[in-house]
């Protein structure tokens, strides 16, 4: 049996949703050294969705890749910096919801105290109420960032041509937002 997605309406985005972190990811994905692409996430990581506006961060130090020597790189100043930078920040304004679903958010994204604008795309579904009775809505959102924008400047040039990494950075994340009583 199958539940059609249901695409909520302003009123329905009215009072405060919370994350459910069990059931949400917050990630990254990256062209490395020209060929692949490289994946990691965050462990610890908080969003918020109030009337209509996402308010999320994430903590740099609970990066998760492949390799601690790169984890422990990524923590760096000419990366994350994450000793004097702990916290990524995301603060939009109201979403828009197309029709089909399709949301449009425009927001702040903050990392290393650099701010600038960032546009994520994604789907929005719900309310639904789950098995205990709790209302919850459905953020899938992906935005393409320049990670240079923000200071995460490390690179290295390949011997025929290239960089290690490339600039444009996809951010992926995906909420179960619970709706709280007012």
């Amino acid at each position: 049996m199958s539940t059609a997605a249901t695409v909520p309406t302003p009123e329905q985005l009215a009072g405060t949703y919370t994350l459910d972190p069990v059931h949400s990811s917050a990630g990254f994905a990256v062209k490395h050294m020209v060929v692949a692409t490289f994946r990691g996430n965050f462990d610890e990581f908080d969003a918020t969705l109030r009337d209509g506006r996402l308010d999320g961060s994430v903590d740099v130090r609970s990066i998760q890749v492949k390799g601690e020597s790169f984890a422990t790189h990524l923590q760096a100043p000419d990366f994350f910096d994450g000793e004097r930078y702990p916290q990524i920040r995301y603060v939009s304004a109201p979403i828009k919801v197309g029709a089909d679903g399709e949301v449009i958010v425009e927001g702040e994204l903050t990392i290393k105290d650099q701010t600038h604008p960032v546009q994520a795309r994604g789907t929005l579904v719900g309310p639904h109420v789950d098995i205990t009775g709790t209302e919850k809505l459905g953020l899938s959102l992906e935005a393409v960032v320049d990670r240079t924008a923000y200071g995460l400047s490390w690179n290295a040039s390949l011997p025929n041509g290239g960089v290690a990494l490339a600039n444009d950075v996809k951010l992926i994340v995906e909420l179960e937002l619970a709706r709280q009583e007012a």
